[in-house]
């Protein structure tokens, strides 16, 4: 004779039987500190379990109301000299607001603007002191421009990827410097070139010409 486990088992099929019952919204129990997937215990943002789910919420939730803005890339009009001075190197273009506002205009151009966010964002989390701001800023940078899931994402190589997952599991200021670094020359060796002979600069340049000639 079958047990009454058995009987039920052969009242619901094997499949129904091996669910647990369900539970109406009223006899529902608190869910439990389940243990978290592997995926989880990083930075990811690829799981799509609540758990990840919330801290995405609370994260976006945060930008407004807890974070600044990033450095401005907003400048003054700059002088003919500075103009010129950017064709020297890219590390004068960099060091100029002025500039890194007109090669950011270009770079939203050829849709690689996040490049230069990605690098702003780098350089804001390089000054910060308080390690609850720290970890909060790096956990932003991730899920903006290191996430495979956002459309800002950065080109990084495998190497400096595995990296950043390590460092995300204790964040710091310098979590993402090999990853600036990279993004950097990016910039330097592929969009810097095509910057300096695009119409962008030319037109600064002959604007600066014109300038000094009325002045003189």
């Amino acid at each position: 004779m079958p047990t009454p486990h058995e009987a039920e088992k052969q009242l619901t099929g094997p499949e129904e039987a091996d669910q647990p019952p369900s539970m109406s919204s009223h006899d529902a129990a608190p869910p439990a500190a389940a243990s978290r997937s592997p995926c989880c215990l990083c930075w990811c943002c690829c799981c799509s379990c609540s758990w990840n789910e919330e801290r995405r919420r609370a994260w976006r939730a945060s930008r407004e109301s807890k974070l600044r803005p990033l450095p401005s890339c907003e400048a003054a009009t700059p002088s003919p000299e500075e103009v010129r001075s950017w064709a020297q190197s890219f590390d004068k273009l960099m060091h100029s607001a002025a500039g890194r506002s007109v090669f950011r205009e270009f770079l939203r151009t050829e849709y690689s603007e996040e490049n230069m966010l990605f690098w702003l964002a780098c350089e804001e989390l390089k000054a910060e002191a308080n390690q609850h701001v720290v970890d909060e800023k790096a956990r932003l940078i991730y899920e903006d421009y290191v996430s495979i899931l956002s459309p800002k994402e950065v080109s990084l190589d495998s190497r400096v990827r595995e990296g950043i997952n390590k460092k995300m599991q204790e964040p710091s200021a310098h979590t993402f410097d090999d990853a600036q670094l990279q993004i950097y020359t990016l910039m330097h060796r592929d969009s810097y070139p095509r910057f300096l002979s695009s119409p962008t600069y030319r037109t600064l340049l002959l604007r600066g010409g014109s300038q000094s000639s009325n002045e003189a």
